[in-house]
């Protein structure tokens, strides 16, 4: 008997023992977790919010006096990423670097996993953007006007690319095809950059793309830059006309761009995030970086950001009912 009780009483604070490690193990795992600062940029390396993020991280970093790094999370039209935010914990400490398509996922299939407007915190409004319209070389257009006729006298034989389904590209595309009257076929990438590379080697023919990110492109000869998707010309490119001007009279499509935290940060914690933010996008050097992808700067404060978001999706929601697509 006495020697069967010896493993019991060993055992005992053996189990205890074990019990502490792991309990000390999980405060240093958590503790881990939280030396750090996360964006999220919801596409593949390369696009336009990668940019956006790649030039405000170190400055963030600066300011903060830790570490914050960069993380590419791909997937259904950017649904995936934010996804990803929105479950995180409400400190502040994780956020995505988010465009207009994180509330077009939403507006087109009511099943997306979460709510653009309760499940986030604005914490901070980047700038905004217009879009180009490119098609690849080999199309006999030289202008929107040009485009649609041989798209009308071609039915369903040019393709457009986007950077998945649910995402800015995708709608502003399909908002284009829709007003104009043409069948032209939706070829859905992971990222910008994807989209682009098919653009330009012609597995696709037509893109709607963010200026963010595509200025590199816009010499490129395998493409040809038909007209901006905006109200007015933008003066980076003061030689491309709009839309309207070259064959789709008031046709526009702009995106805002700006950073978002989970739901439920708060106050103090994300208007000390607010006022950092808006200091590193005011920075000189950060604004012009940002005014060469295309990009407006412009600062809001967090109620401003978040009245934006609510105007902005209700826009969204009209335009997908006009581009066809449908929730639902």
């Amino acid at each position: 008997m006495r020697s069967g009780s010896l493993p019991t009483r060993v055992g005992l604070p053996l189990r205890v023992l074990g019990g502490l490690f792991a309990l000390c193990a999980s405060v240093q795992i958590a503790t881990a977790q939280s030396d750090f600062y996360k964006i999220i940029v919801p596409f593949a390396p390369g696009g336009g919010q990668d940019v956006l993020a790649r030039v405000i991280a170190p400055e963030l970093s600066t300011l903060l006096g830790e570490t914050v790094i960069v993380e590419n999370r791909a997937g259904a039209g950017g649904g995936v990423g934010s996804s990803v935010v929105a479950r995180s914990a409400p400190d502040g400490r994780t956020m995505v670097m988010a465009a207009s398509s994180h509330s077009i996922g939403p507006a087109i299939d009511r099943k997306t996993a979460y709510d653009p407007i309760k499940d986030f915190t604005p914490l901070a409004h980047v700038g905004t953007g217009a879009y180009l319209l490119l098609i690849n070389a080999a199309v006999p257009a030289k202008s929107v006007a040009e485009l649609i006729a041989y798209a009308k006298a071609n039915p369903g034989k040019l393709n457009y690319a986007s950077a998945g389904v649910g995402s800015a590209t995708h709608l502003a595309s399909a908002y284009f095809t829709n007003r104009a009257e043409i069948n032209v076929v939706h070829v859905p990438y992971k990222s910008t950059a994807e989209a682009l590379n098919s653009t330009v080697v012609g597995d696709t023919q037509i893109l709607i793309v963010p200026t963010l990110g595509s200025q590199g492109f816009i010499e490129n000869p395998s493409l040809k830059v038909l007209a901006v998707v905006s109200k007015k010309r933008v003066p980076s490119l003061p030689n491309i006309p709009t839309v309207s001007e070259s064959g789709l009279p008031d046709f526009e499509f702009t995106s805002w761009f700006g950073l978002l935290g989970p739901a439920n940060i708060p106050a103090d914690v994300r208007d000390k995030l607010n006022g950092m933010l808006n200091k590193v996008i005011n920075m000189p050097g950060v604004a012009e970086k940002i005014e060469i992808q295309g990009i407006e700067p412009r600062t809001m404060n967090s109620s401003e950001f978040s009245q934006l978001l609510s105007d902005n999706y209700e826009t969204i929601k009209r335009i997908v009912k006009a581009a066809g697509i449908g929730a639902t």
